[in-house]
Protein backbone atom coordinates (compact mmCIF):
# COMPACT_ATOMS: atom_id res chain seq x y z
CA UNK A 1 0.00 0.00 0.00
CA UNK A 2 1.24 3.47 -0.94
CA UNK A 3 0.07 6.74 0.52
CA UNK A 4 0.83 10.14 -0.95
CA UNK A 5 0.64 13.46 0.85
CA UNK A 6 0.71 16.66 -1.18
CA UNK A 7 1.30 20.24 -0.13
CA UNK A 8 2.24 23.63 -1.54
CA UNK A 9 -0.82 24.63 -3.54
CA UNK A 10 -2.37 28.04 -3.27
CA UNK A 11 -3.27 31.30 -4.95
CA UNK A 12 -0.56 33.13 -6.87
CA UNK A 13 -0.57 36.03 -9.37
CA UNK A 14 0.42 35.49 -12.98
CA UNK A 15 4.19 35.41 -13.32
CA UNK A 16 4.64 34.13 -9.80
CA UNK A 17 6.11 30.89 -8.51
CA UNK A 18 4.98 27.97 -6.41
CA UNK A 19 6.59 24.74 -5.25
CA UNK A 20 4.57 21.59 -4.73
CA UNK A 21 5.71 18.70 -2.55
CA UNK A 22 4.65 15.07 -2.51
CA UNK A 23 5.73 12.76 0.29
CA UNK A 24 5.35 9.05 -0.40
CA UNK A 25 5.19 6.16 2.03
CA UNK A 26 4.54 2.48 1.57
CA UNK A 27 5.41 -1.06 2.53
CA UNK A 28 6.17 -4.20 0.53
CA UNK A 29 6.14 -2.27 -2.72
CA UNK A 30 8.63 -0.90 -5.20
CA UNK A 31 7.85 2.52 -6.62
CA UNK A 32 9.41 2.79 -10.03
CA UNK A 33 7.63 5.79 -11.53
CA UNK A 34 6.47 9.05 -9.99
CA UNK A 35 5.10 12.24 -11.44
CA UNK A 36 2.77 15.19 -11.32
CA UNK A 37 -0.54 15.45 -13.13
CA UNK A 38 -3.15 18.18 -13.26
CA UNK A 39 -6.81 18.49 -14.09
CA UNK A 40 -8.61 21.73 -14.86
CA UNK A 41 -12.41 22.04 -14.77
CA UNK A 42 -13.95 20.39 -17.82
CA UNK A 43 -10.63 18.93 -18.97
CA UNK A 44 -8.98 15.53 -18.75
CA UNK A 45 -6.18 14.82 -16.34
CA UNK A 46 -2.81 15.30 -18.01
CA UNK A 47 0.80 14.58 -17.22
CA UNK A 48 2.72 17.69 -16.22
CA UNK A 49 6.13 16.26 -15.31
CA UNK A 50 7.49 12.91 -14.29
CA UNK A 51 10.42 10.64 -13.65
CA UNK A 52 10.62 7.51 -15.77
CA UNK A 53 11.96 4.21 -14.51
CA UNK A 54 15.44 4.97 -15.86
CA UNK A 55 15.61 8.26 -13.96
CA UNK A 56 15.04 10.59 -16.88
CA UNK A 57 12.45 13.35 -16.81
CA UNK A 58 9.74 14.38 -19.18
CA UNK A 59 7.49 17.42 -19.30
CA UNK A 60 4.34 18.52 -21.01
CA UNK A 61 5.13 20.92 -23.84
CA UNK A 62 3.07 23.61 -22.15
CA UNK A 63 5.34 23.71 -19.08
CA UNK A 64 8.79 23.12 -20.57
CA UNK A 65 11.21 25.80 -19.46
CA UNK A 66 8.94 26.89 -16.62
CA UNK A 67 8.46 23.82 -14.42
CA UNK A 68 11.10 21.57 -12.89
CA UNK A 69 10.56 18.21 -11.21
CA UNK A 70 13.05 17.05 -8.60
CA UNK A 71 13.29 14.49 -5.83
CA UNK A 72 14.83 13.86 -2.45
CA UNK A 73 15.24 10.12 -2.13
CA UNK A 74 16.24 10.32 1.53
CA UNK A 75 12.92 11.97 2.34
CA UNK A 76 10.88 10.02 -0.22
CA UNK A 77 9.66 13.32 -1.56
CA UNK A 78 9.08 14.64 -5.07
CA UNK A 79 8.86 18.34 -5.84
CA UNK A 80 7.47 20.44 -8.65
CA UNK A 81 8.92 23.92 -8.93
CA UNK A 82 6.58 26.09 -10.99
CA UNK A 83 7.83 29.42 -12.29
CA UNK A 84 6.33 32.04 -14.60
CA UNK A 85 2.87 30.77 -13.79
CA UNK A 86 0.02 31.51 -16.15
CA UNK A 87 -3.74 31.51 -15.60
CA UNK A 88 -3.85 28.46 -17.88
CA UNK A 89 -1.92 26.56 -15.19
CA UNK A 90 -4.89 26.79 -12.85
CA UNK A 91 -5.89 23.23 -11.96
CA UNK A 92 -5.89 20.60 -9.27
CA UNK A 93 -2.43 19.05 -9.20
CA UNK A 94 -2.05 15.38 -8.29
CA UNK A 95 0.94 13.33 -7.28
CA UNK A 96 1.10 9.88 -8.86
CA UNK A 97 3.19 6.82 -8.09
CA UNK A 98 3.33 3.50 -9.90
CA UNK A 99 4.39 0.61 -7.73
CA UNK A 100 5.02 -3.09 -8.13
CA UNK A 101 4.43 -5.70 -5.46
CA UNK A 102 4.41 -9.45 -4.97
CA UNK A 103 7.22 -11.96 -4.87
CA UNK A 104 8.09 -11.37 -8.51
CA UNK A 105 7.08 -7.70 -8.47
CA UNK A 106 4.49 -8.49 -11.10
CA UNK A 107 1.49 -6.77 -9.52
CA UNK A 108 1.36 -3.13 -10.63
CA UNK A 109 -0.86 -0.42 -9.19
CA UNK A 110 -1.20 3.33 -9.59
CA UNK A 111 -1.59 5.50 -6.51
CA UNK A 112 -2.84 9.07 -6.36
CA UNK A 113 -2.71 11.82 -3.81
CA UNK A 114 -5.86 13.77 -2.94
CA UNK A 115 -4.74 16.72 -5.05
CA UNK A 116 -3.82 20.30 -4.25
CA UNK A 117 -5.43 23.35 -5.82
CA UNK A 118 -3.27 25.79 -7.76
CA UNK A 119 -4.97 29.01 -8.81
CA UNK A 120 -3.19 31.62 -10.91
CA UNK A 121 -4.91 34.98 -11.08
CA UNK A 122 -4.74 37.32 -14.06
Amino acid sequence: QVQLVESGGGLVPAGGSLRLSCAASGSNVRIYRVGWYRQAPGKQRELVAGFTSDGSTNYADSVKGRFTISRDNAENTVYLQMNSLKPEDTAVYYCNARAASGRTASFVSDYWGPGTQVTVSS
